[in-house]
């Protein structure tokens, strides 16, 4: 397939290009995101958004949008899109869009009358710093270029509104101004690779309308401020560099600085590479901290989110470094046995019981790729002892280690496990008891930091925990395994079993260090094969349930009753594939590479050239929730190395 390109025909259509997100990230944490042409349809797109410490830390939209206007025989072609209210689109410059592609980052091509211009946007990997590049490919006669700024200066999960305390000011720099509407904001200075003109008229843009909040049941009306724009002349074989930033530049190195972060881009010319591409957009690197954000636009750092995708983001790339930059980051949040689920460092929730195992595994992960045993016990025992000590012992929201081995969790109105979605005050997904795949993962937990443990000689570790595995496996099987139905129990509470047919079970089939015989593994894919399994995951309940929700829309209540509810996840295909292959060798193989060749379609349908969150349950499987996400990413890329390392092999 021709990767992450798209003609004419389909940009011109808005309702086929309006529902294709464009993507950057970079390591300072900051993002820049749209739709195919430029028209944004979120209150979270923008062409600089990024994190402001002196406010809340959380990230802020700077630049909306910018519209470039081209000056041809003293006639003007606006470029710029913008949706007001009554589906009126002005001024409505995708008709002048002939070719985009985002290979290896997004490029758009313009045609007004005899003049061509290609528009290249990056985000500097380390700085909080947008760039375009504009060339003018073909003009016969000179022509003038006007540039107007949308500014918001809010928090990306807010909208901004006309009002008389903005700072409508303006200073002027080298080649360029900057401006801040609000005190405690940094300045946004925006200048260009050549002298220009700034004529100051300022005015408000009211009623500017997002339709995807509008779908999802929030506000979805703003005001932006332009204080006026940028003119200047052009000819053809010009290059003209523009530059967003929170810092002033050297405008004579913009060129230079848009080449030199050009050539760090992996070319997206495969699916994998695109995979690849994807996964580095989730790792920030600031003051010291190496972190993994979940998903884009609107998550932050989730503890679950980080250990369940952080192999396949790192390892399976080869980025063993980061992985361990991670890991410690992580350990430095550790507190009583718990990691932090969500929230910012100054106010974390540990809600999470399965954040803590997934840790292990993790690093199960990690200490495979690099052989190394005996001194991560060194690095990581003492965290490892913590968590372990504080299950067993009990620790918050009643996560504790009954007499039978088994972890307990559960806490009134508290979601604890990844189906973690609350409705007026109570989980949509009740799992309070002993859930399948928490005592799944704590016996792999257990038996690792036991490896650990023999390894590094750790006498005492290993003559308090060697006796307990057997009794967990033993309890496990007794209150979970149900011959006759050939399953596990999603969920255990005061001897009431929930049988519904949910992917959690599929976790303890994948597990390195797994309690199940191979008939029960067997028994239990054929299940999930049969009930779950989709061309884009697995879904989170069986259609025969009377409870499945196979559509994931509308408001915030009516999308979080679906969110668990039969919506399907891409995540779960990595423990699906890895119990399947690990049971089926390589005759599983053309079953795996099935299902990683149907998602290669998806790289052009929603988030180009990334993974979503989540797909509907019921066919065609339309994408949803967040346009890219770290653990869907994550997974994809794990079983292809799977299905590379069984090649090999072979």
């Amino acid at each position: 397939m021709m990767y992450l390109k798209f003609d004419k025909t389909q940009l011109i259509n808005l309702e086929y290009s309006l529902s294709k997100e464009i993507l950057r990230s970079n390591r300072a944490g900051s993002y820049w995101s749209t739709t195919l042409v430029f028209c944004n349809t979120r209150k979270y797109h923008g062409l600089l958004v990024t994190p402001v410490e002196n406010i809340d830390g959380d990230r802020h939209v700077l630049l909306s949008s910018f519209d470039e206007t081209i000056v041809e025989n003293k006639s003007e072609f606006n470029l710029g899109i913008h949706k007001y209210q009554g589906d009126v689109y002005s001024p409505k410059g995708h008709k002048y869009l002939r070719d985009f592609h985002a290979n290896p980052i997004p490029t758009h091509i313009y045609r007004v009358g005899g003049v061509i211009i290609k528009k290249e946007s990056i985000l500097v990997e380390q700085k909080d710093l947008a760039l375009s590049r504009y060339t003018i490919l073909e003009s016969d006669l000179p022509i003038k270029l006007l540039f107007r700024p949308f500014l918001a200066f809010r928090n990306s999960h807010t909208l901004s509104k006309a009002n008389l305390y903005a700072n409508t000011k303006i200073k002027k720099i080298t080649n360029g101004i900057k401006t801040r509407l609000y005190d405690g904001y940094p300045y946004l200075h925006m200048q260009f690779s050549k002298k220009v003109e700034f004529i100051q008229v300022p005015d408000w843009y009211y009623n500017i309308e997002y339709s995807e909040e509008l779908k999802r049941g929030y506000d979805y009306k703003e005001d932006l401020f332009v204080p006026g724009y940028f003119e200047m002349s052009a000819k053809r074989g010009d290059v003209i560099v523009f530059s967003a930033s929170t810092v002033e530049l050297n405008p004579e190195l913009l060129k230079k600085e848009f080449e030199i972060d050009l050539k760090k881009r992996i070319p997206r010319t495969s699916f994998k590479n695109c995979l690849i591409n994807a996964a580095q957009q989730f790792i920030v690197k600031k003051n010291k901290k190496t972190e993994v954000i979940a998903g884009f636009p609107w998550f932050g750092t989730w503890g679950r989110d980080t250990f369940i995708s952080l192999p396949g983001l790192t390892l399976s790339i080869g980025n063993q470094k980061c992985c361990k930059d991670v890991l410690d980051t992580m350990i430095s949040k550790l507190k009583g046995g718990l990691f932090p689920n969500m929230g910012s460092d100054d106010d974390p929730a540990f809600n999470s019981v399965d954040a803590p195992l997934w840790f292990f595994w993790a690093l199960q992960q990690y200490a495979h790729v690099t052989k190394s045993y005996a001194p991560l016990w060194k690095s990581y025992g003492e965290a490892m002892k913590a968590i372990l000590g504080a299950f067993k012992n009990g620790t918050a929201y009643g996560i504790r280690m009954d007499e039978n081995g088994l972890i307990y969790a559960g806490e009134k109105g508290k979601a604890l496990t990844w189906m973690d979605a609350v409705v007026n005050g109570k989980p949509v997904t009740p799992r309070s008891g002993y859930a399948v795949e928490i005592n799944a993962l704590w016996y792999n937990a257990v038996m690792f930091a036991l490896e650990l443990a023999k390894k590094a000689r750790d006498m005492d570790f290993i003559g308090q925990w060697s006796s307990l595995p057997d009794v967990i496996k033993d309890s496990f099987i007794k209150l979970f395994w149900d011959s006759k139905k050939g399953y596990l129990a999603d969920v255990v509470d005061e001897c009431v079993k929930d049988w519904s047919i949910r992917p959690n079970q599929v976790i303890a089939t994948s597990l390195e260090y797994s309690m199940l015989e191979n008939e029960m593994k067997k028994d239990i894919l054929t299940v999930i094969e049969r009930d779950l399994l989709t061309s884009r995951g697995l879904r989170t309940l069986s259609p025969q349930n009377e409870h499945y929700n196979g559509i994931y829309e509308g408001n915030q209540e009516q999308r979080d009753k679906a969110y668990h509810q039969g919506t399907v996840w891409p995540w779960l295909l990595e423990h699906f594939c890895e119990g399947y292959l690990s049971l089926y060798k390589e005759s599983g193989l053309h079953k795996v590479k099935e299902i990683v060749n149907g998602f290669e379609e998806t790289i052009n349908e929603y988030g180009v050239g990334t993974i979503a969150e989540i797909y509907d349950g019921d066919p065609p499987h339309r994408p949803r929730g967040a346009i890219s996400q770290a653990w869907s990413v994550a997974a994809l890329l794990r079983i292809i190395e799977k299905i590379e390392k069984f090649t090999e092999n072979s």
